[in-house]
């Protein structure tokens, strides 16, 4: 399941960095924001593989909000790349679309592994 999980990483951090070559401006930045709470929920999945898809969902959820909330704060250049700059509450929108798309489609393919769906 970790090698699924690895591959799954790899391309949405493709996809993230591939979306303003198709789409641009807010379609591009709001993408980006669902693949960056994907991201996270990802790398939960990783760290915690047998944990239920809703509490791998809310931490995503959470984290991607609080990265969102800490761009109010002066953040380090360094980081910046990272975890962004400017707060826009627009995102929190679309992490949440994000978190909520990782829920379902998580969901459905367990489902679909346990013959129930």
């Amino acid at each position: 399941m970790r090698s699924r999980i690895l591959v799954l990483i790899t391309v949405t951090v493709a996809a993230g960095l591939g979306s303003p070559a198709v789409a641009g401006g807010t379609v591009a930045d709001a993408l980006g924001d669902a693949l960056y709470a994907t991201l996270l929920y990802l790398l939960v999945l990783l760290a915690a593989p047998r944990t239920r898809p809703a509490a791998v969902a809310g931490t995503a959820l959470g984290l991607s909000f609080a990265v969102e909330f800490l761009q109010l704060t002066r953040i380090p250049p360094v980081l910046r790349p990272v975890l962004g700059s400017t707060f826009n509450p627009p995102d929190l929108l679309c992490y949440t679309l994000g978190a909520a798309v990782c829920l379902l489609l998580h969901r459905a393919i367990e489902q679909r592994g346990t013959g129930t769906g």
